[in-house]
């Protein structure tokens, strides 16, 4: 069972290591000056749910597996190398709705891809494991699992909306084609530049 001192530990660490850059918060706030609000909500959503049950079952024994299999981490990890990849690429040649709502080719990223990236990024995972490896207490049940999980997901969603409403709050200022491309760009080169510890590990 956990205390109101570990809740209350936990969600300053939820909050710490929500609301600081990462591969999500830079892919939103992208989205958000590329997009908009609207566009971006099931991206946050697919974060929210993607990230939620990841904590959760990184609870139950799903981190412990990966440690006694050191093939299928390693296995993740190249995946999440090459799925940030081509959201960096996605990221980098974005282009936004036309004014009066015609399409010009621009999709943000979905529910979907944004549920399964959580399953192969780096800084989910060490969120992850370490709210439960820090914050759980050795008799913690699936029960405390999923409330380590909702308390968690419960503090990332509104962190990750505050990256959008930035995203969104920059759009007067890129109001020319080229500085919205050279702010995806810079915005997708911060997101490849996030992969060299993982990189630099396999060297």
């Amino acid at each position: 069972m956990l205390t109101a001192e570990i809740i209350a530990a936990l969600a300053v660490f939820a909050f710490a290591t929500s609301i600081t850059p990462g591969p999500n918060n830079l892919m939103l706030l992208a989205s958000g000056a590329t997009y908009g609000w609207g566009p971006t909500i099931p991206h946050m959503l697919g974060i929210f749910s993607g990230f939620t049950a990841l904590v959760f079952f990184a609870g139950t024994g799903l981190g412990k597996l990966l440690d006694a299999i050191p093939a299928a981490a390693t296995a993740m990890q190249y995946a999440g190398i090459a799925f940030l990849t081509f959201l960096a690429y996605k990221t980098a040649f974005a282009v936004p709705f036309a004014d009066q709502g015609k399409d010009l080719g621009g999709r943000p990223i979905s529910y979907l891809q944004a549920v399964g990236f959580q399953w192969v990024n780096p800084k989910a995972w060490a969120m992850g494991l370490g709210a439960y490896s820090t914050y759980a207490p050795p008799d913690s049940t699936a029960g405390t699992a999923a409330m380590i999980a909702l308390i968690f997901g419960a503090i990332n969603l509104p962190c990750i909306s505050c990256w959008t409403l930035l995203g969104t709050s920059l759009r007067r200022l890129l109001n020319r084609p080229w500085k919205l491309r050279m702010f995806n760009i810079s915005a997708a080169g911060l997101l490849l530049a996030s992969l060299t510890p993982i990189i630099l590990d396999k060297v």
